[in-house]
């Protein structure tokens, strides 16, 4: 058993099954998740496609937790791919449950993973093209969202309550964290032999984008989508193209980077028909 190549899923929906599919060949996967239902229907879809599975229970916001599911994994083999597809979206959770699963959870697995991470190994994580639509932050901000110690993240001033005005806000703050916190810990992943990159998607359509398709901002997505320059959503399959390519061989050369895959979305927002209109 140690000599399996482990690759660990955080995070068991759609777009986490998606990418484990184009690199999970000859693996042996683990699918965690925070309910153990998703990761059970997902381990059972797998297997029957005849890949090597296990599932854990994890909570990304409990340093204990993700420690408890690198151990678990360190049992099996050498882990040399992490997929982290968790979080929760703005119609989901509060400004501060986000803060704590999507940013704070974030920067726990990097740093976790990052301590174990086997030479030759690889990641991504799925991070959001909501963090694009976020107007430039300082410098001195950007540098903190990248390297403040995980434990002292949630207490940047600018987090705070009275600096967020909304649940979206804490999202867009969050997944723009999550591609600076890559940038980052590229670096250290580096000294191992190893690299991370960051994937930020559009609309894709699964569980957790019909929850916000059929939220209060539902309109708001589906003028996104008939503006957007490709005119459509996402699938979980494109983003997984994506993700081996990066997770592979082709894909040695980059590190540190963020991919921004929205069918232009943003390019939309910021100089076509979504951009905000001045006053």
């Amino acid at each position: 058993m140690k000599n399996n190549s482990v690759i660990v899923v955080i995070g068991a929906g759609s777009i986490g099954q998606a990418i484990a599919r184009r690199v999970g060949a000859g693996m042996h996967i683990i699918l965690a998740d925070l309910h153990e239902e998703n990761s059970d229907v997902a381990a059972k879809v797998l297997s029957d496609a005849g890949f090597k599975v296990s599932t854990a229970i994890v909570d990304i916001s409990s340093r204990e937790s993700v420690q408890a599911l690198v151990a678990k994994a360190q049992e099996i083999g050498g882990i040399t791919g992490l997929i982290h597809a968790a979080g929760v979206s703005p119609s989901q959770a509060s400004p501060s449950t986000i803060f704590k699963v999507d940013l704070y959870g974030t920067a726990l697995v990097l740093e976790e993973f990052g301590n174990v991470i086997e030479n030759g190994g690889s990641g991504v994580v799925i991070a959001s093209q909501s963090g694009h639509r976020l107007p430039s932050l300082t410098p001195e901000q950007d540098k903190a969202l990248a390297t403040t110690p995980a434990e002292e993240l949630l207490a940047l001033p600018f987090l705070q309550s009275d600096a967020v005005d909304s649940s979206l806000n804490a999202y867009q703050l969050s997944k723009r964290g999550n591609s600076l916190r890559v940038k980052a810990e590229a670096v250290r992943w580096g000294k191992r032999g190893a690299r991370i990159n960051t994937i930020s998607p559009g609309i894709i359509i699964t569980p957790l984008a019909n929850d916000e398709l059929n939220g209060p901002r539902g309109d708001g997505y589906r003028k996104m989508i008939e503006i957007s320059p490709v005119g459509r959503a996402g699938n979980p399959d494109e983003v997984g193209v994506l993700a081996a390519l990066l997770m592979g061989r082709d894909g040695a050369f980059i590190t540190g980077s963020d991919f921004l895959m929205d069918g232009g979305v943003t390019s939309a927002y910021w100089y076509g028909d979504l951009a905000p209109k001045s006053e």
